[in-house]
């Protein structure tokens, strides 16, 4: 029996971030006395989550206090936070129900829920099963790890809707009741190896989207990924599977440029906006899940057809002098990182790669075959600049960059009419950045800076 919110329940979040401060509004609307906490010293608080103090919302800097933790009927843990550090470990024994923004928003929302988990892609499929439903005429809404927290999504779900969230595996962490009609999981790669002891461990994080679905739900699993394609057996839900490797009697599959489901052409791929096979991964995925709530293939082929890369994926930023620059800000991970140099192996030219960041405590070498192949140079930047020369130092030329202005402009220097620069980090942001989108805005700042002196160079 889990938690049932009623007027004057106190409740804690955990973190002051985007989905702690949606919990937070969404508790205070429903009556509850709500106390917000963060490691984070005050002055570092958002102006958002300050806010909340003049609605009644307890602020708590630092770890919050014992006797807090004894009066607790329900701890919403941000994503962010580990759920078995000590205090939430202490609440928990001491009668409080311990659960995610997301569970929190599954015992709330209308209608049925598609959930899209991977270690890559996971936005990039999220927004096109959104727009697929959308354009099908479906009511669909959109949240999750891409942007709106699910809570916030409450009031807008309908009951004949479908909510589309993307979810990580640390929100997947802290799920008890939530229960998807349709769980796609894109592929299982080695991530946050800085929070997993193993990496079975994070597997098992991601197999949880599967935890509450029946025979009358829907998984949709990557026939590809070896982790991913063994769970087919023991899921409760109707596998439907995709792949871009084989032909498949019950899924999205290629077969030359055509992604077939059942004998028929679902879309060429060439007419695609998106590159890189990793993204024809993900439109079959997205395929899959579409067909399973139900959307007429013509319409989603027609929406595939002119859907543009979301932000900070292989975005095209601009073209200084023959040199392409893109912007993969949010390639995390080293799997990440690999797809996005597939996706320019073709290409005539060579890669001057930036990379570096936080590193995720997850090994360089899968990169470098590809690395002594196709790049040119690699710029390093952040925390783990030394390790990358290390690992990777021997496979191609490189060079440290202090910031994102050095690292484009070392970057443009090494780099021949023809090439591409390439920001693709394998990395998490925080070392330099606030978060990837904003890693990726200052570098699409400074080649946009390039950009606009060449224009003025030309025209005078």
């Amino acid at each position: 029996m889990f938690f049932v919110l009623r007027r004057g329940k106190k409740v804690l979040i955990i973190g002051a971030a985007r989905s702690g401060i949606a919990a937070a509004r969404f508790l205070l609307d429903q009556g509850a006395v709500v106390a917000l906490s963060d490691q984070k010293p005050i002055e570092k608080w958002t102006a958002e989550a300050l806010a909340l103090k003049e609605s009644g919302v307890g602020l708590l800097p630092g770890e919050p206090p014992s006797w807090l933790l004894d009066q607790l009927d329900l701890v919403v843990v941000s994503p962010g936070v580990p759920a078995n550090i000590i205090p939430i470990r202490y609440a928990e024994r001491a009668g409080a129900e311990v659960i995610g923004e997301v569970e929190l928003a599954a015992r709330y929302l209308k209608g049925r829920i598609i959930a899209i988990t991977g270690s890559n892609g996971k936005t990039t499929t999220t927004s096109l099963t959104g727009e697929l439903l959308r354009n099908a005429g479906l009511p669909v809404q959109v949240g999750g790890n891409i942007g709106k927290a699910l809570i916030s999504l409450v009031e807008t779900s309908r009951d004949d809707g479908w909510t589309v969230a993307e979810l990580s595996s640390f929100q997947l962490e802290t799920i008890k009741t939530f229960h998807p009609s349709i769980a796609v999981v894109l592929n299982v790669t080695p991530n946050h190896m800085d929070r997993y002891e193993t990496f079975n461990d994070y597997a098992a994080a991601k197999h949880r989207i599967f935890m509450n679905q029946t025979g009358e739900d829907v998984a949709v699993l990557n026939a590809d990924d070896p982790t991913v394609s063994s769970w087919a057996s023991g899921l409760r839900a109707k596998v439907i599977e995709f792949s871009v490797r084989k032909e498949l009697d019950n899924g999205v599959f290629l077969r030359g440029r055509e992604l077939i489901y059942h004998g028929e052409v679902l879309l060429n791929v060439d007419e695609m906006k998106l590159r890189g096979l990793h993204n024809v991964e993900n439109v079959a995925a997205a395929f899959a899940a579409g067909l399973a709530a139900g959307a007429d293939s013509r319409s989603m082929n027609a929406t595939a057809k002119r859907f543009d890369p979301v932000e900070h994926r292989l975005e095209f930023v601009a073209e200084i002098e023959g040199v392409k620059f893109y912007n993969d800000s949010k390639a995390t991970s080293v799997d990440a990182t690999l797809k996005a140099l597939e996706a320019f192996a073709q290409e005539p030219g060579k890669v001057v790669l930036i990379l570096g960041g936080r590193g995720k405590k997850a090994p360089y070498a899968p990169l470098e075959p590809l690395v002594r192949e196709k790049v040119r140079k690699l710029v390093l930047i952040g925390e783990d600049a030394e390790t990358i020369a290390n690992e990777l130092g021997s496979s191609a030329p490189y060079e440290r960059a202090s910031d994102m202005k050095d690292a484009v402009a070392r970057s443009f220097n090494a780099a021949e009419k023809g090439d591409v620069v390439l920001l693709a980090p394998a990395c998490a942001s925080f070392d330099m950045f606030e978060s990837f989108e904003h890693r990726g805005k200052v570098f699409k700042d400074e080649v946009g800076f390039r950009a606009k002196a060449q224009r003025s160079k030309e025209i005078t």
